[in-house]
Parts: structure tokens; sequence; C-alpha cells
């Protein structure tokens, strides 16, 4: 994997948010540091995706942006514009990869079986968003896809339906290298400036990353 992937790796919790103003980029960015989380997946779900990137890329260099929901090769070159570091997309295009590829950003494609594991490594890719998690079949269904490919080095993020309380089952497997997820920061909770709780929250993922790791040692 990249140097980029390997420090989220290092990290082990990717908060996943869908901001719709970039007014409240800056201050999430700072609970997320607070909190000993320094990486955020900004979603292009929203039309202020590419400005929020672009502010946080400039603002605080020192959190890792990537960019989530990345679905055509535009959208990775107005990423790569914006400053972001590493592009996440909820599936496997071809067209999405090699744009990422041409443009040297670090790609995490979105899996759920083994026909999705298999061309997205013939791609490249050795980091994959096992998405959405909890509904295609959870922990269980990561341990078994993992077991045939283990051997090629490739690591999974899982995403979707993963919180405290599930997120060191998930970091158990070894082929686990972070999870990613929407409960750090919640809608709720940027609308309402919820800051120190969203700074708590990162306390406890990195806790509870912590734990796991130190529990297979």
């Amino acid at each position: 994997m990249s140097e980029v992937l390997n420090r989220v790796a290092e990290i082990g919790v990717v908060p996943v948010i869908a901001m719709k103003s970039a007014e409240q980029a800056l201050p999430l960015a700072d609970a997320l540091l607070a909190g000993g989380l320094p990486v955020v997946e900004i979603t292009f779900r929203t039309q202020a995706a590419a400005e929020i990137i672009r502010l946080l890329a400039r603002e605080r260099p020192e959190l890792i942006v990537g960019a989530g929901t990345v679905l055509t090769p535009e959208t990775v070159q107005t990423a790569v514009a914006a400053g972001a570091r590493f592009a996440v997309a909820p599936g496997f295009n071809p067209r999405v990869a090699a744009a990422a590829d041409e443009l040297k950003l670090p790609f995490v494609p979105g899996i759920a079986n083994p026909t999705d594991i298999e061309t997205a490594l013939d791609a490249g890719c050795r980091l994959l968003k096992f998405f959405p998690a909890e509904a295609v079949g959870g922990v269980k269904l990561l341990a078994a896809l993992s077991a045939p490919y283990r051997h090629t080095g490739v690591r999974f993020m899982p995403t979707g339906g993963i919180s405290p309380a599930n997120l060191d089952s998930y970091l158990a497997l070894d082929t686990v290298a972070a999870v990613g997820g929407t409960w750090i920061a919640t809608q709720a909770d940027l609308a309402q400036g919820h800051w120190e709780e969203i700074a708590g929250r990162c306390r406890k993922a990195c806790e509870l990353v912590h734990a796991a790791r130190a529990s297979k040692q």
C-alpha cells in the first residue's frame, strides 16, 4: 500500500463525513485532531465536498483528507485538484481506478464478493473497502472472503454499520487494516456544533483500536 494508506491503517478508524457546508469544516477538523484521529473521508455526496477538501488540505495540513463516494474519473480529477490524499468508492469502477492510478492518488474501491476482490487486485488495489459491511454479512463474511486472498497481502477497510459495539470484532481479523464509520460525527452533531462530543468519540475509538490490537499480540 501507499505511504498514505499505511498511515491510515496505523490510525485504524476513518471518520466518514457527508458535510453540507464548509463552515463546519475547520471546527470538525479541530475536533478530530483533538481526539487523536488525524484522518477524515469527505464524501462527494454533497456539492460542498470539493470546497471542504480544499479548505481542509490548505488550513489543516496535519489532517489526512480523503475523498469518498468517488464514482467517476472526473471526480478523481476534482479530488486531486482539491488536495485529497486518497480516494474511496462504494464499488469498483475500472475507469475510476485507472484515473486514480494515472494521477497517483491512492484508491480504495468497494468490494462485497470474490469477483470484486479479484477485479480490484487485478487493477493493483491492495486496500479494499468492504461495503456495506454489516448488511452483506459482517465479520463472518469478511473472514470467509479473506481466506483465499490472504496470501496476496490484500487488506480491508470495512464500512457500513460499524460502531463502537462491533469495531473490535472487525479489527480482530488480521486482514482488516482500518474501519470506516459515520458514528464519529453525525449530521446532527455537525448541525448543532457538538465538537467536544465528536472529540470524545475519537478518543474512545482510539482506545478501542488500541485494545483490539493489543489483544491480538
